[in-house]
């Protein structure tokens, strides 16, 4: 696959919680005392034993649940909830702007009667929606939801919350280019713009608006105090919340955490590098590993060489359809794949073995596999929703790093950002909006050992503005680590009561990364 327009308009705005999805491929399928003067009533459920066209209703504050069952596109698996539409002015600024309604599902307690603070899901991105994100995060939540509810609202601009989609773009664009052509991302932007004006202003799509939606929806409910679950872009929403509505959190749990002093993007190039080689260490330190492989980092390099000097057409069986398919093999496809394998330590162990093979002109497991990533991701992002995010929060600082130029990465995903921001809508964001966090709220903090996204060292910006926080680091891991070995166990414990410091987390000793693939059948034994 080419890394033209359609696929740099993906990697571009995707730059945060894109590694969700290689978790999602691999995977798919003390009693809280924290008390608000606003407690939230408790819900009551109606099971009609009238005829069956009266429905079943469940009422929760002033908001009225139906049953319902939450899915994502490209997925069999679902999960039962209960949802109602909640109405937002999409100006906040003009109440008799345009309303819109937004996707609000609550995953119920096994509990008769459940702790009175409610846990809220904040998916990543920016893109993504939390009630698809549902049906492969549920299971984390396992724990959790024995004594607790979990909120889902799908944040303004995605899954069903009058998403910031443009379908006739994304059809109408193809991967035949062999080069990053920046004139044609701003057309395609501005064809896209020209789709979500007929239902929406872009530039009230931001996170702190989104935060406004979630305040007035834990209103609704009752007041409840919120326990946040942030997962990488949707760490900025949980911090953004925190800052502006501190007295409606209870707790906060930040996976693959985004400093609010982040610019996003900036060194997302340098992060990939640095992960890489710790990837490729790994491999090295195994005897047969490195007498298979050599030294993976310096193919890689040569490759994306090669390929810099001479693009060219290859041919792959495609992993679903099996038919043999042609595609633009390409410095920045290179990086796309790579990066994409980079996320998680499944789809990492394969990246020496995969680099060997395209090295020596066979690219089908790199490019297969890539094929089945870049699927997921383009069924679960919201391209419009993140452009309305960087676009207004991070774009304009956004500067083309020298140091970076030669990285896999180099500067082509700030080249992309920049020119996609171009032509897409602006909205404000706040003076403080990139200050660092403070707060003496409960915080936990996951971080991956070799997240290429978002590595440990920002969840070490963090810590100093916390008086009551404390980081854990998964080791051999990558992004996205809510589902992790027990983490769903200490998620459990840690909401039931609410202290990062006493929290027992050593069962997370027991993690380790995936040995690198010596082949096809797997790592030595």
């Amino acid at each position: 696959m080419a890394m033209q327009a359609r696929t740099m308009f993906r990697i571009g705005v995707a730059v945060v919680v894109v590694g969700i999805v290689a978790y999602q491929h691999w995977r798919e399928n003390m009693p809280a005392s924290a008390t608000n003067n606003d407690a939230a009533p408790i819900a009551t459920a109606v099971d009609t034993k009238e005829p069956s066209q009266v429905p079943r209703t469940w009422q929760r504050g002033s908001l009225t649940f139906k049953p319902c069952e939450l899915g994502r596109e490209g997925s069999g698996a679902t999960a039962q909830a209960w949802c109602t539409t909640f109405d937002v002015p999409e100006n906040r600024d003009d109440p008799h702007s345009r309303h819109i309604g937004l996707k609000l599902a609550i995953a119920r307690s096994d509990a008769q009667v459940p702790e009175p603070d409610m846990a809220v899901l904040l998916a990543g991105g920016p893109g993504e929606a939390a009630t698809e994100s549902w049906v492969v995060e549920s299971q984390a939540f396992a724990d959790v939801r024995k004594h607790h509810d979990v909120v889902l609202l799908d944040q303004r601009g995605t899954g069903s919350s009058n998403p910031l989609s443009c379908k006739k773009t994304e059809d109408a664009a193809n991967d035949s280019s062999t080069t990053l052509d920046l004139t044609k991302v701003r057309t395609e932007v501005a064809s896209c713009l020209a789709e979500v004006e007929k239902k929406a202003d872009p530039r009230y799509y931001t996170t702190t608006i989104a935060a406004q939606d979630l305040e007035d929806v834990r209103k609704a409910l009752g007041s409840p105090l919120f326990d946040l679950v942030g997962v990488s872009y949707g760490t900025r929403m949980a911090q953004q919340y925190l800052v502006h509505y501190p007295d409606g959190v209870r707790s906060v749990v930040l996976d693959s955490v985004v400093p609010n002093q982040l610019v996003l993007g900036e060194d997302f190039a340098a992060n990939l590098d640095d992960a890489l080689k710790k990837n490729f260490a790994n491999c090295a330190a195994i005897a047969a590993c490195k007498q298979r492989f050599g030294d993976s980092m310096q193919t890689l390099y040569q490759l994306r060489d090669a390929l810099r000097a001479n693009p060219h057409t290859v041919s792959f069986r495609d992993p679903e359809t099996y038919e043999t398919v042609e595609r633009p093999l390409t410095e920045f496809s290179l990086a796309s794949v790579v990066r994409m394998f980079a996320y998680q330590p499944e789809t990492a162990a394969l990246l020496p073995l995969s680099i060997n093979a395209a090295a020596h002109g066979d690219v089908g497991p790199l490019l297969g596999q890539a094929k089945l990533l870049n699927g997921d991701l383009s069924g679960d992002m919201n391209n419009g929703m993140s452009m309305s995010v960087i676009c207004s929060e991070d774009a304009d600082l956004l500067q083309p790093r020298p140091q970076d130029q030669n990285t896999i990465l180099g500067n082509h995903l700030i080249d992309a950002l920049k020119a996609q921001c171009d032509a897409w809508p602006h909205g404000t964001r706040p003076a403080n909006f990139h200050d660092p966090l403070k707060s003496d709220k409960p915080i936990l903090i996951l971080s991956g050992e070799f997240d290429p996204v978002t590595p440990p060292r920002y969840g070490e910006q963090i810590l100093p503005g916390l008086t009551n926080g404390r980081q854990l680091v998964f080791k051999g891991q990558g992004h996205s680590l809510l589902p992790r070995g027990c983490m769903p166990q200490l998620l459990g414990k840690f909401i039931d009561k609410p202290d990062p410091k006493q929290l027992d987390a050593s069962c997370l000793d027991r993690l380790d990364g995936t040995p690198a693939f010596i082949d096809f059948n797997g790592a030595l034994p």
